[in-house]
């Protein structure tokens, strides 16, 4: 089963100094179904994400465990943005940073001990976690470079995209800055979501029946391919290389692979 952001918090706050599976029930041992995302986490990741983050929005054990270690609670979400099947081990290391720090009355002693069960190694759990949540920071970067715009029906521009793990909300940030005063919108096909931006506003979330249509422009994708094919150097040619940057799963939304 795949569970809302809000329910890993509940577990966390619920079940914070003990070992249980009182409220939910973990197996582990297959892969997640598809996640329906709902508003609530929508709202959370794009607020978590943007600029001026603003820690009241955590309550309980999950803002206990940011007041500990930003780097574990992130960790935590990047986790669970990864859609792995590790929920478990994801409760696990949260419980696990936020029960070490007890015993302790000084702020920077609760913080080393955090901060080292965080990066313990030697505990296949936090492995699980860390590596999840790397999936999704990669990915992250690889979209920054991978996503091709075009123009839409509002006058702005649109990218399409099916990544493998839910990483729209990484990518407002980013691309605000890229884009300045103009309106973009990033599309997931894969989970029916819309990261959109218009002037003057934060980037937002939305369900992809709230976006606009892209217009359909072949001068401009065979202007991209012409430059594609100019820069391109047939001497460095190394397939190989390619597709472990550039993946083939994605060639789908790039044109000049196409």
């Amino acid at each position: 089963m795949s569970y809302t952001l809000n329910e890993m918090f509940m577990l966390l706050e619920n079940d914070a100094y003990k070992d249980t599976k009182a409220h939910f029930d973990f197996s582990g041992e297959t892969p997640c179904p598809a996640r329906r995302y709902v508003q609530e986490d929508i709202d959370f990741t794009c607020a978590y994400f943007s600029k001026g983050f603003n820690i009241s929005l955590l309550k309980g054990a999950s803002g206990v465990l940011f007041d500990l270690s930003f780097n574990a609670f992130d960790s935590f979400l990047h986790a669970w943005m990864s859609e792995l099947p590790v929920e478990k081990e994801i409760i696990t290391f949260g419980k696990k940073i936020i029960s070490c720090a007890h015993g302790f009355k000084n702020t920077n002693e609760k913080q080393a001990a955090a901060k080292m069960a965080a990066e313990d190694r030697s505990d296949p759990g936090t492995i699980s976690v860390m590596n999840a949540a790397y999936k999704v920071s990669s990915e992250v970067h690889k979209m920054m470079g991978l996503l091709r715009f075009l123009p839409d029906e509002d006058g702005g521009f649109m990218a399409r995209c099916e990544p493998d793990r839910f990483i729209l909300p990484c990518l407002g940030e980013y691309f605000t800055s890229r884009f300045g005063e103009t309106a973009w919108s990033i599309i997931d096909d894969k989970r029916g979501l819309t990261l959109r931006r218009l002037p003057g506003e934060k980037a937002k979330l939305v369900f992809s029946s709230d976006s606009p249509k892209p217009i359909k422009n072949d001068e401009w994708e065979e202007l991209w391919k012409h430059y594609h094919r100019t820069i391109n150097n047939e001497d460095r040619q190394n397939p190989d290389l390619q597709r472990q940057l550039m993946p083939k799963r994605y060639w789908k939304h790039l044109p000049e692979m196409n």
